[in-house]
């Protein structure tokens, strides 16, 4: 069943069209708009092969993959309902709100979530827990929801792509054959500057935003206090996920030790020892009861249901990628491209394209960088480029564009947890476009350069 060439250039146009037709003409859901390009593209599939078992298998090989980041979702959905019930997040919630203004609120963000994710590894992790309490004062001070969950993704996926804890900073330099420590040392090429220019435009947008007011500030502090015990002891739970993570822990583990302190923190700490409460709070999420119009938005949220509608989109995007690899669609189109490559720099901006690509037509980044990079990496050792260039464009084409996608299973999971749509805050993400940008102007700047010199050599 596999495809050549113009024939998978075909299956992704019909797709791109379908899938946008559905999306923004038909006003369907990105569920909606997956399913039918899925059953368009299955529909071409059986016709073409006339074997429905093996698009089957395909499409089941494609959500197996997809277990692992579920099970996280799932229990980081309730890892934030027992953190809201033990009054972890409004005491994370109190001090931001005594210590973070209104003015250096977007800046603020974007740096601790990059020393929260450089420390964990893990930018669910860091948007799950710091992120939600973030987002919960960012509400309290009056900033707008897409530019505060624009920067609290900025900074979570700083430490994704640049921690040596992360698992796509291993994976993307396993896949090139580049050592990990070479990896991040190069990625700072394209990582600092992205990463500086985002810093500027926070620190101007938070300047020329409004100031917080501060009688209403007032009243949510006094909401909180109300409800609950604002003591330190509540924030043992984050703690211990932050060390735990720091010494490589599996991640379910890890989110499991964080629930565990945080019923218990729950019991010692706020007096809650019912168990049929602890349990729906896991299932459902938790109700504050607070009067506090504001405080409830940013209290009243979590639970396993909240991320049902993440893990669906992500079933259905992965049984999509699944059958379009079986197709050989992503292959045919990368071999294609191999043929034509003329210089050194186009090859780099060849893997950035077809890791934005996959990340497109899968949401799925492990396959965004999976797939190119094993595609790419004899073309990039025929052509004598530095494999570097290779891991670097496949972080910047594959980790930090998943989050733009809505059917992605990071932008499924960060719009989600933070309620704010992909769409929305995606225009502000400024650190994930600007990251592909530089791969491609310094693969062009810098390997032309170094062809020059040889050139010159000869």
């Amino acid at each position: 069943m596999q495809m050549k060439g113009k024939e998978a250039v075909f299956v992704v146009l019909m797709s791109g069209i379908t899938l946008l037709a559905l999306m923004f003409l038909a006003k369907a859901t990105p569920h909606m708009a997956i399913f039918g390009t899925m059953v368009m593209v299955g529909g071409y599939a059986y016709y073409r092969s006339r074997d429905f078992k093996q698009i089957e298998t395909a499409m089941i090989n494609g959500i197996r993959e997809a277990i692992m980041p579920v099970l996280i979702l799932l229990l980081i959905g309730m890892l934030i309902g027992v953190w809201q019930m033990s009054g972890t997040v409004a005491t994370i919630l109190s001090i931001g709100l005594n210590t973070i203004s209104a003015e250096w609120f977007l800046p603020s963000v974007l740096l601790i979530t990059m020393i929260v994710s450089t420390f964990t590894g893990s930018a669910f992790t860091t948007v799950g827990t710091v992120g939600v309490a973030l987002f919960g004062i960012g509400t309290a001070l009056g900033i707008s929801p897409a530019l505060a969950a624009g920067a609290i993704v900025s900074g979570a996926l700083f430490g994704d792509k640049m921690s040596p804890l992360s698992d796509t900073t291993n994976f993307a330099p396993a896949v090139a054959g580049v050592k990990l420590f070479d990896h991040i040392r190069f990625m700072m090429g394209t990582t600092i500057p992205a990463f500086i220019i985002t810093l500027i435009l926070f620190t101007f947008l938070g300047r020329s935003g409004q100031t917080a007011d501060t009688a209403q500030i007032a009243e949510a502090q006094a909401a909180l206090s109300g409800r609950f015990d604002l003591s330190w002891l509540t924030l043992i739970a984050p703690v211990l996920v932050a060390v735990l993570a720091f010494r490589r822990m599996p991640v379910l583990p890890t989110m499991l030790v964080g629930m565990f302190a945080g019923v218990l923190t729950a019991g010692f700490v706020q007096g809650n020892w019912s168990i049929s409460n602890w349990l729906g709070v896991m299932q459902s999420g938790f109700k504050s009861g607070v009067e506090n119009e504001t405080i409830a938005t940013v209290l009243d949220r979590g639970g396993l249901e909240s991320m049902l509608w993440s893990v669906s989109l992500v079933l259905i995007a992965l049984a999509f990628g699944g059958l379009l690899r079986e197709l050989g669609v992503f292959q045919a189109i990368v071999e294609s491209l191999l043929e034509r490559l003329k210089s050194p720099g186009s090859s780099v901006l060849s893997v950035v394209l077809s890791s934005i690509g996959v990340n497109l037509l899968a949401g799925e980044q492990y396959l965004s960088i999976l797939l190119p990079g094993q595609a790419f990496k004899q073309g990039f050792i025929d052509r004598g480029i530095d494999p570097r260039y290779l891991s670097r464009a496949l972080e910047d084409g594959g980790t930090v564009i998943n989050p733009l996608i809505p059917w992605g299973v990071s932008g499924a999971f960060f719009a989600a947890t933070l309620g704010v749509p992909v769409l929305e805050y995606a225009p502000f993400a400024f650190f994930l476009w600007l990251s592909p940008v530089f791969s491609i102007i310094l693969g062009y700047v810098r390997l032309g350069k170094q062809r020059e010199s040889l050139k010159i050599a000869s």
